[in-house]
């Protein structure tokens, strides 16, 4: 798969079906998103990998109710990082952005990999620390939920949730974001 399909087979689907992970596909979705820019190269991100079956039904519980459907997961990765860790250049704290970056390589190799990584918003950061074991002073910017597309909506979704699982969202059209040379 090239660069572009790639990009394009990427999506955040809902319904999953069961994935067995190995220590070389996290390895390798590491090492994808080790790759990833940085200011001064400073590489704040961190990533948990939870797999094993007692620590995976422990971090599901940090799950907010409208993600019901995560809880098929087969690995759930915790993203995180704190601001002493990379630039603060004035008011720019560079931290979250540079961790972005390398969660979206991570989001891309593991499409290549032929894995759902579906980041979400939902969950309660104390408990996913908990279950971590990850400090205080780090902030836990999203849960990636990983699994294999199945191509049964399952019960746990809601009607929104079927319904966005057969077409890609649209998109905004470029002009609302994409600028030439001024702002507009």
């Amino acid at each position: 798969m090239n660069l572009q399909e790639t990009i394009e087979a990427r999506r955040s689907y809902r319904s999953l079906a069961p994935v067995v992970i190995n220590e070389n596909m996290v390895s390798e979705l590491a090492n994808a998103a080790s790759l990833a820019p940085s200011c001064y190269n400073n590489q704040p991100w961190r990533f948990v990998f939870v797999y094993e079956r007692a620590k995976l039904e422990e971090v599901k519980k940090a799950l907010a109710k409208g993600n019901e459907w995560a809880r098929k997961a087969s690995m759930i990765i915790a993203v995180f990082s704190k601001d002493k860790d990379d630039c603060v250049l004035k008011n720019r704290v560079y931290h979250q952005f540079d961790t972005g970056m390398a969660t979206a390589l991570l989001l891309l190799k593991a499409t290549e990999l032929g894995l759902v990584a579906h980041p979400i918003a939902g969950y309660d950061e104390e408990t996913v620390k908990k279950a971590c074991a990850i400090p205080d002073e780090f902030t836990v910017i999203t849960l990636i939920i990983v699994g294999k597309k199945d191509d049964i909506l399952h019960d746990d979704l809601t009607e929104w949730q079927k319904e966005s699982e057969k077409s890609r969202p649209p998109r905004k059209p470029l002009e609302e974001f994409a600028f030439h040379n001024v702002y507009k």
